[in-house]
């Protein structure tokens, strides 16, 4: 089987690694941090002194980072992924990131005999860590073939989307969505609060209403206990929620819904700070209100209690 390298190795990076490696894969890891790395070393997983190295001895290299910038740094350096590249190597961005960035970067894989795929996740890091999490690829099928085995251990749900960048798309299509709920969430359970509704029944009332989703589902219950941790940051909401706006622009989409939520983002990241966990909008209204929007029975941090089971491509309906 291909042996992998894997660069970045943050929430998700270090869980979907993680992942690769409890399923017996040929791993080699990368971060700037190498005590990040530990667990993972001391589990078996192989260490790379530089992208260029990894990419010199692995024939697929993952890169699971916080931005396009700093992607492409790790990609463009003296001694990064393209400096070691080999003919048929394929590189898979699994990060969140631009559709017009991992475009120009695939290019230059692909002028170098390479391939390229984007393959972002959706779900939480509560399923990166069971591989229950799903994932979007974006690239040529044969490629995708290439991935699948891969994918299918990281993650239960795989969708093919198309070219190369699509996949870029519609993870920020889908966090835009999420974000826009987390928002609604929080309004809702702070009026409900401000209303004298029991919080606990809130919860349950949404939950088995047409107002359920898997936010709330999720991101309601560590808001109501308190923690409001859900190992997401309020930069990284923004950088994702203006990727999505930017999307729009280039279609040509006036969008009211976008620029409201990107300024709601700056706005608390101005006076809570960059990293600030993202659930925490709800403060605004707190502050607000003077109410405290917590209540018993909730959990601090969100498990998946999915057992985790075998991946597999999903088919778009109408394509079977």
């Amino acid at each position: 089987m291909a042996s992998i390298g894997f660069i970045g190795l943050g929430n998700v990076g270090a869980k979907l690694a993680g992942t690769l490696l409890r399923n017996k894969v040929d791993l080699t890891i990368r971060d700037l941090d190498k005590a990040a790395a530990q667990p993972l070393l001391d589990a078996g997983a192989k260490w790379a002194e530089s992208p260029k190295e990894m990419a010199q001895n692995c024939d697929i290299i993952i890169t699971c980072l916080p931005s396009p910038a700093i992607s492409a740094a790790v990609m463009e350096a003296d001694d990064g992924i393209l400096a070691g590249m080999r003919a048929g190597m394929i590189w898979a961005e699994m990060s969140t990131t631009d559709e017009a960035e991992v475009k120009r970067l695939g290019r230059i894989v692909q002028e170098r005999g390479g391939h390229a795929v984007d393959c972002p996740v959706s779900g939480g890091c509560h399923r990166a860590a069971t591989g229950n999490i799903a994932i979007f690829a974006g690239c040529e099928r044969a490629v995708f073939e290439k991935m699948l085995p891969f994918l299918t251990k990281m993650g239960r749900r795989v969708l093919h989307t198309g070219e190369l960048g699509s996949a870029s798309v519609l993870k920020v299509v889908t966090n835009y969505l999420a974000t826009a709920n987390l928002v609604s969430v929080s309004e809702a359970l702070a009026t409900c609060k401000a209303a004298g509704m029991d919080l606990n029944t809130s919860f349950e009332a949404i939950k088995i209403s047409s107002g359920n989703s898997f936010v709330h589902e999720t991101e309601s219950q560590v808001i109501l206990n308190g923690s409001r941790d859900i190992n997401f940051t309020m930069d990284l909401v923004l950088k994702d929620i203006g990727l999505f706006d930017e999307v729009a622009k280039r279609a040509g989409l006036d969008l009211e819904l976008s620029p409201m939520l990107v300024k709601m983002f700056k706005q608390a990241i101005e006076k809570y700070g960059p990293r600030e966990l993202s659930p925490n909008i709800i403060k605004k209204y707190e502050e607000q209100s003077g109410l405290d929007v917590t209540a018993s029975g909730f959990p601090a941090e969100i498990l998946d209690d999915e057992p985790e089971e075998p991946g597999y491509e999903v088919v778009p309906t109408g394509r079977a």
